[in-house]
């Protein structure tokens, strides 16, 4: 069995096909996220060591710049903004992201849209 096919834990599952900043947990979908606050404009950058790197308008004080990464990546799956969350990485630039009920295509698919 090769490494990117085994699981990380008893329920993480990693897709030998899916990008190493995605992640498929339980019923949902973790998102491993480069935040890059205070830019021009809010869009996706591409990878990052390994990390999606996204750039957010919104400077990093008090939240805000957390706050449009989530609103943003809701925008983009089509979800609402409750089934998005911050798991990890309150104060840090490397975020992980919870998307409950979504999946790898759902992610993959909306994030390719725009």
């Amino acid at each position: 069995m090769k490494p990117a096919d085994r699981r990380a834990d008893s329920r993480t599952a990693v897709s030998a096909d899916s990008p190493a900043w995605l992640r498929e947990d339980g019923d949902g979908i973790l998102i491993f996220v480069h935040l890059q606050p205070g830019a021009r404009r809010t869009a996706l950058c591409g990878e990052h060591g390994g990390r999606l790197k996204i750039a957010v308008a919104a400077p990093p004080l008090d939240g805000r710049a957390n706050d449009a990464l989530t609103v943003w990546l809701a925008d983009q799956l089509d979800l609402p903004r409750r089934q998005v969350r911050l798991v990890a990485g309150q104060h840090s630039r490397d975020k992980t992201l919870r998307a409950d009920g979504a999946r790898a295509s759902q992610v993959l698919r909306g994030l390719r849209k725009k």
